[in-house]
């Protein structure tokens, strides 16, 4: 029988909350308006799906009086705190860069930013900090670039020295948008170099949708894994760049071969998902993009590894490759359905929300109340 318990994904907060594109944002009816209702979305898509107990916070969005009791609310729906992701690409002294800003005044605010994200982390239990930076420039001579990587360097080591032992900082990267001209993590080298200037609990975030076409990530999943500096992901799939699809929608194979490096290891890493779904229902589109990652996972075990090891050292080309195929084609839904039955799950997630009533009745009751303080 399939096993799902070792596949544990985080999904995000803000992937319940109203989004958009950069013309617009697209309300939702039942779309939550406090931290403690996305939690309630997160605590469904878990309950549907069974492999689904942490959420990702994001800060400022997620901001609230009393950890404690965020902390006690999360504990309450069954839930974990996943990752805590610190916003450095809001606030409008963030222009021109937060830890690479040539102000340092700025670059100060952006480093206290972080440092009370280490804090509110250690308060909720969470094991990682998940920096990403829009930090970048747009045209040649707006800055040296590299001094502006020193700043982030001595930006980020103060961070790093405030971490509590068992927190982990991911350093994501993008290799452009909405720095056009040169993104100051543009890459998993970048991201790794300062990984390694860091310390050992620095480790690389990939997100799927953050590279150029045709760019091969299981192959920088398997390097990083190599180094042991593959700390996590941010799952998505996308079409052009970044476009934050449901997970596995454009590209299953590629998510399939991702999966084939991570069941090679002994452990597998941070497991989020990242998504801004603007026209998809959202709490069906996260518990879809659940449901992909563990047929994904579930192909994955099903590969041959000694028999594709045997015909990678004969330099049997097809034969390799047909390995991979015969796992991959085929149909691990029956298993899965059955996998999630067994931890408490639902056997036809996406039939059995529609069937709850789940969305009509978070349309009304969010619709009817007056704005939610607490």
């Amino acid at each position: 029988m399939l096993d799902l318990s070792k596949l544990v994904i985080e999904t995000p907060s803000w992937g319940y909350a109203d989004s958009g594109t950069r013309f617009g944002v697209f309300p939702q009816p039942g779309r939550p308006r406090n931290t403690f209702e996305k939690l309630d979305d997160a605590a469904e898509v878990h309950r549907l799906t069974g492999t689904a107990p942490k959420v990702a916070l994001h800060f400022p969005w997620d901001t609230v009086d009393d950890y404690d009791e965020l902390r006690a609310e999360i504990e309450s729906r069954g839930l974990q705190v996943g990752a805590v992701n610190p916003n450095l690409f809001q606030d409008p002294d963030y222009k021109l860069g937060s830890v690479t800003h040539p102000n340092p005044a700025v670059r100060e605010k952006a480093v206290a930013h972080m440092l009370e994200c280490v804090e509110i982390a250690t308060a909720l239990g969470a094991s990682a900090q998940s920096l990403w930076l829009a930090d970048g420039t747009n045209y040649p001579g707006q800055d040296d670039l590299r001094e502006r990587r020193r700043r982030m360097i001595h930006a980020l080591t103060q961070v790093y020295a405030a971490l509590p032992s068992e927190q982990e900082l991911l350093v994501e990267y993008k290799f452009f948008e909405p720095a056009f001209y040169a993104t100051d993590l543009a890459d998993w080298g970048s991201s790794l170099l300062t990984c390694l200037k860091l310390g050992e609990r620095a480790k690389v975030l990939v997100d799927l949708g953050h590279h150029a076409q045709g760019t091969n990530i299981e192959q920088i999943v398997a390097l990083l894994a190599d180094e042991g500096r593959l700390g996590g992901f941010h799952f998505n799939n996308r079409k052009y760049a970044d476009d934050d699809l449901i997970v596995g929608s454009v590209n299953p194979f590629e998510l399939f071969l991702i999966f084939v490096e991570l069941t090679a290891l002994d452990e597998l890493p941070r497991l989020t998902i990242d998504q801004s779904h603007n026209i998809e229902a959202k709490v069906e589109a996260m518990t879809l993009s659940v449901i992909n990652l563990q047929e994904a996972y579930a192909k994955a075990l099903l590969v041959d590894r000694s028999a594709l090891s045997s015909y990678q050292r004969a330099g049997d080309v097809l034969g390799g490759h047909e390995v991979l195929l015969d796992a991959f084609n085929t149909d691990v839904r029956p298993a899965c359905a059955e996998a999630r039955v067994a931890l408490g799950g639902a056997e036809n997630p996406i039939r059995a929300l529609r069937e709850s009533g789940y969305a009509a009745r978070m349309a009304t009751e969010r619709e009817s109340e007056q704005e939610l303080t607490r």
